[in-house]
């Protein structure tokens, strides 16, 4: 014991805030697994992780968990520096101009699929089903083709932090996401 009366074996601090026990958070076991094995990747070269495993990552809502928002933040940055590896990585083998040409190239797929009349830009959910609500995925659609088209301020964080609620007959949910995930790749592209 030491003088304050604590064992000198000091427990390990957790990552992140833990929410109190009637709240629910992300897994403490599974975050820490998941962003250990993110930094092994990083700091060892692997190419077995990328930013979009990253971005993808999911963990199970526990009671006592660790806080969504603390996590999702430190993700996002961990996301952030796979993405520039890879951009640098890219750059030195393809040469730059290979590089902004893909960025252009997904950028005018998305300004494509979003030049879709509003209320059919994606496809829908049956009529028992819940999607998105169309008319705030459209608003965000509408956000997406002046940053794209115009050059309106847009950041990754933004797109990442979009929540829909739902509807029926809304829009379906994964072609939604799947757009939001390829707009994200091309903010952190130019970045």
């Amino acid at each position: 014991m030491t003088d304050s009366g604590r064992n000198d074996q000091t427990a390990i601090a957790p990552s992140f805030p833990v929410l109190p026990r009637r709240e629910k958070g992300y897994q403490r076991a599974a975050v820490d697994t998941f962003l250990a094995r993110a930094r092994g990747a990083f700091e060892d070269g692997e190419s077995g992780i990328g930013s979009a495993d990253i971005r993808s990552a999911s963990f199970p809502l526990v009671r006592g968990g660790y806080d969504i928002p603390a996590v999702d933040a430190a993700l996002a940055r961990v996301e952030e520096a796979f993405a520039q590896r890879e951009r640098a990585r890219a750059v030195a083998t393809e040469g730059p101009s290979e590089w902004v040409g893909r960025a252009r190239a997904d950028a005018q797929v998305i300004l494509d699929h979003l030049s879709r009349p509003q209320g059919h830009r994606f496809a829908r959910t049956g009529m028992l089903t819940f999607g998105y609500r169309v008319d705030e995925v459209d608003h965000v659609a509408k956000r997406i083709v002046r940053f794209l088209r115009d050059g309106d301020a847009l950041t990754a964080e933004q797109v990442r932090q979009t929540a829909f609620r739902m509807q029926r007959r809304g829009y379906r949910e994964e072609q939604v996401d799947a757009l939001l995930d390829a707009t994200i790749d091309v903010l952190l592209a130019i970045r």
